[in-house]
């Protein structure tokens, strides 16, 4: 046997174990990444977020939706939103919106908080699925007013038509523009003034118009809103 040789056998042999162990390495966590990713993702469950939304959770201290926001999201409270029909994404956004630091309200930022993120998803997914029942306008005598902000902005004013981003009939468009349609006067008009004031600030967009607009316009167009259908 040339002994000169047997050093480098062995380097080799063992450089080859090294280099294996280190493919057979890479393999499994491609392989444990690939199962991680092929997880599916929880289920969104409206049946689920309806049990919650009419009932509840008592065990955890959760009040019922319906309490507050009516049966099927069809407030009768005018300082409550109505919710039935509502786009689901948005529901879900505010929900999330609300355990942070740009939109603060006393009784929903404690419910949210105590709400999964699946749980936000199953009510604003029943909610979405709900029929909404109509508003109707008030004040016959703003009502023009109130469809020409609506409709076409104030021009002089920097303030772009709500309907560019509501729709036409107040559907509202996913995730960032909720639907209008028959929404209460008291409710639009509070949200609008709280973008104004700096109270809500979970939408630049509403921040910046809501601070070129009046008292009067906005009682307007939330009145006009309301009879949207």
């Amino acid at each position: 046997m040339n002994r000169a040789l047997f050093p480098s056998a062995v380097t080799a042999f063992v450089k080859s174990l090294i280099v294996l162990a280190i493919v057979a390495g890479t393999a499994q966590a491609q392989d444990a990444g690939h199962g991680a990713a092929a997880a599916p993702a929880a289920k969104v469950d409206p049946a689920k977020g309806a049990t919650l939304y009419d009932s509840g959770d008592a065990a955890r201290g959760l009040p019922a939706c319906v309490s507050c926001h009516g049966a099927a999201g069809n407030s009768t409270i005018v300082a409550n939103p109505k919710l039935s029909g509502q786009v689901s994404n948005y529901v879900y956004k505010q929900l999330v919106d609300f355990t942070g630091p740009n939109r603060v309200n006393p009784i929903m930022t404690a419910y949210s908080k105590m709400l999964t993120d699946d749980e936000k998803k199953n009510v604003a997914a029943y909610l979405a699925s709900q029929v909404p029942k109509a508003g109707a306008a008030r004040n016959k005598d703003t009502l023009e007013t109130g469809r020409k902000i609506y409709r076409g902005g104030i021009a002089d004013k920097g303030v772009a038509a709500c309907a560019s981003c509501h729709g036409a009939a107040g559907d509202g468009l996913p995730i960032q523009y909720p639907r209008l349609a028959g929404q209460h006067q008291d409710y639009t008009v509070a949200q609008l003034t709280t973008f104004r004031s700096g109270g809500r600030k979970n939408s630049a967009p509403m921040s910046t118009l809501a601070q070129r607009m009046s008292d009067d316009e906005m009682k307007a167009v939330a009145d006009y809103i309301a009879g949207l259908k």
